[in-house]
């Protein structure tokens, strides 16, 4: 399996080439030349697999430079019990990624019971691993630069801290995540871990980002790489557990089953349309959004038009405070017919401040073919479902969640399964499940005073060029 850029100008990698990276040298994604295909025989057999092993089926297919075996063993020490035993029924932990039932046609799937309580943990301890090894393969270092709207940040420092080869300089939005979110990242001692508190919103830092990826001598000089989102190995490890909801959630491998997804920078939702891709009975794609809801525009109305500062809002699902979702690139590169040239140019006019507009044609292709909806949020809105959930069902979900449930209600069809991609626990959003409940969120053991210990953090401007010094100062050459 060999990777190409969304903007058609690098020549075909590998995935370790690809895995430390972020942008591609021409300011594309990362995408596999085809997506392997899977029978429905195949599924059925795929149906009776542990997690590890379904992993291993689904993720070796994009993998052909590490051997079988040893990308077999870093799966395998992965996903463990021990490792996902943080959510709310630790007696099924080994199944990583267990089903809530809320009702014969609705359910949850628990994608938060990692070290960080949110569902970016099942790609980044994947990541952290993969990372150590491929760097101890090549006799080098990375330097991760990342952004965060909430809970990337924690995840990658989570999977990161300690791990040879490897230094994580992390920018978050000052003053803009929960109290615990905050807690989990700038409470970490580890050496290889700066946080950088960046007075903006998310898309300030993810600018920054890719500002200084686009410096090719500097990303060289100083071998910067990436775990936000657009880093296909996230991605990839993300395709695994909607194989592992849907065998959860189906009555008969073969039915549709549909996906409800609470999304910002489309990173969780695209791993889901490369799911269906392979040949995985998905019916709906259902994107949830909160008030900034540019995707919510793009999938009703075909027009993408990312939105500057001053029309992106704080709100009480933080993760999900994106105004520029940067994997929709991947989708529109397959909506497009894999045409780089012409997805070169509508992403040009996107950074350059404008948008684009599909055409009738494809808007009716990525409705129908590809199966996309979605549904927005209001504060309003999640309190209400927050509160609803918990009285019809006794389940605490976290306001990304409810999110989402609204989004399934609106778009559920009748018998066919929705299934509704938990983003985070409850407890990462006290204040919120506190107004919407009238009690504090329950919060697994370890964690209980985790605002009160000592925050390591430094505060900087909204300015590459200062972000670009301060690495420098840091990394050793």
């Amino acid at each position: 399996m060999k990777y190409i850029s969304t903007r058609g100008g690098v020549a075909a990698q590998q995935f370790s080439d690809i895995l430390l990276g972020g942008l591609m040298a021409d300011g594309g994604l990362s995408i596999p030349e085809s997506y392997p295909q899977f029978s429905t025989e195949q599924l059925a057999e795929m149906a009776k697999l542990s997690y590890p092993d379904l992993a291993f089926a689904v993720i070796r297919h994009f993998v052909d430079d590490i051997p079988a075996d040893d990308l077999k063993a870093l799966i395998a020490k992965t996903y463990t019990a021990a490792v996902y035993c943080n959510g709310r029924n630790p007696a099924d932990a080994d199944q990583i990624t267990p089903i809530i039932k809320l009702d014969d046609t609705l359910v949850i799937q628990e994608l938060s019971n990692g070290p960080t309580l949110a569902f970016k943990d099942m790609a980044m301890q994947l990541l952290g691993n993969l990372f150590e090894y491929v760097l101890a393969a090549k006799g080098e270092q990375v330097n991760i630069l990342g952004a965060t709207s909430g809970d990337t940040g924690s995840a990658a420092e989570y999977a990161m801290r300690g791990k040879k080869g490897v230094n994580v300089f992390m920018l978050s939005p000052f003053g803009k995540m929960s109290p615990f979110q905050r807690a989990q990242m700038f409470s970490l001692q580890d050496e290889n871990i700066y946080n950088l508190s960046v007075h903006g919103f998310f898309d300030a830092c993810q600018d920054i980002v890719k500002d200084v990826n686009k410096d090719a001598a500097y990303k060289a000089k100083y071998k910067i790489g990436a775990v936000n989102s657009i880093n296909w190995g996230r991605i990839v490890a993300q395709v695994v557990y909607y194989f592992k909801g849907y065998f959860a959630a189906a009555k008969n491998v073969g039915d549709v089953v549909d996906f409800c997804v609470p999304s910002g920078n489309f990173g969780n939702i695209c791993a889901g349309h490369i799911a269906r891709q392979m040949g995985l009975p998905i019916g709906q794609l259902v994107v949830a959004t909160n008030e900034n809801d540019v995707l919510d525009e793009f999938f009703k109305t075909g027009g993408y038009h990312p939105r500057g500062l001053d029309r992106t809002y704080e709100t009480s699902s933080p993760s999900m405070d994106i105004t520029k979702a940067s994997n929709l690139e991947r989708f529109v590169f397959d909506l497009v017919g894999r045409d780089a040239s012409k997805l070169a140019a509508m992403w040009k006019s996107v950074e350059t401040g404008g948008g684009f507009e599909i055409s009738p044609t494809e808007f009716a292709q990525m409705r129908d073919e590809y199966g996309f909806k979605s549904e927005a949020s209001t504060h309003e809105d999640r309190v209400v479902n927050i509160r609803e959930v918990f009285e019809k069902f006794s389940v605490q979900i976290d306001p990304h969640t409810a999110d989402g449930y609204k989004a399934a209600k609106a778009h559920r069809r009748n018998d066919v399964v929705m299934v509704i991609m938990e983003t985070a626990l409850p407890a990462k959003f006290e204040t919120t499940m506190v107004e919407a409940l009238n009690q504090p969120p329950a919060r697994p053991a370890g964690l209980v005073g985790l605002e009160d210990l000592p925050q390591r953090f430094d505060a900087i401007e909204a300015d590459a060029a200062k972000v670009k010094a301060y690495l420098a100062e840091r990394i050793a050459l």
